[in-house]
C-alpha cells in the first residue's frame, strides 16, 4: 500500500497498538496448541503486546523511501483498502497465560526489528 501510494501512513496520532508475533513463534504456538491445550482454551498467540502503528510506518516508510504521514480516518478506506475498518483499532494483548498454559515463550525478533532487516521490501516482480 505504502508503495502504490507513495506515502506510509497511519490513521490518528498513529500511537494505537497492534500485537504481533513472528511466524515462526506462531508455528510453534499452534503446534502446542494441537498437541497440549485443553479443549475450549483461549490462546493469544503474541509476543508483542503492542506495537504502535505509526513505528510500524516509520519503518515501512524508510525502507520503501516514501513520507511517513498520517491518513484522516475517512480516507482510511481509500488509502488501506479492507485493512482501512482495522488499523485505527488499539487493541493490545497479552501472552501471558498462554505461554503459563502451554509453556510457550516467543524467542524470534519483534515486528519492527524483523520489518527493519528489509527483506519484506523488494521490489515486485514486474
Amino acid at each position: 500500500m505504502a508503495r502504490a501510494h507513495g506515502v506510509s501512513g497511519y490513521l490518528g496520532d498513529g500511537a494505537n497498538r497492534w500485537p504481533a508475533v513472528h511466524r515462526l513463534d506462531a508455528a510453534r504456538l499452534f503446534r502446542l496448541a494441537v498437541e497440549k491445550a485443553p479443549a475450549g482454551s483461549v490462546l493469544h498467540g503474541v509476543a508483542e503486546e503492542g506495537v504502535a502503528i505509526r513505528d510500524v510506518a516509520e519503518v515501512i516508510g524508510s525502507h520503501l523511501g516514501v513520507p511517513v504521514s498520517s491518513v484522516a480516518p475517512e480516507d482510511a478506506a481509500g488509502h488501506f483498502s479492507w485493512l482501512g475498518g482495522f488499523l485505527g483499532l488499539d487493541a493490545p494483548a497479552s501472552h501471558t497465560l498462554t505461554g503459563e498454559l502451554l509453556d510457550w515463550r516467543p524467542v524470534h525478533p519483534g515486528l519492527i526489528e524483523d520489518l527493519d532487516k528489509g527483506h519484506y521490501f523488494a521490489a515486485p516482480a514486474a
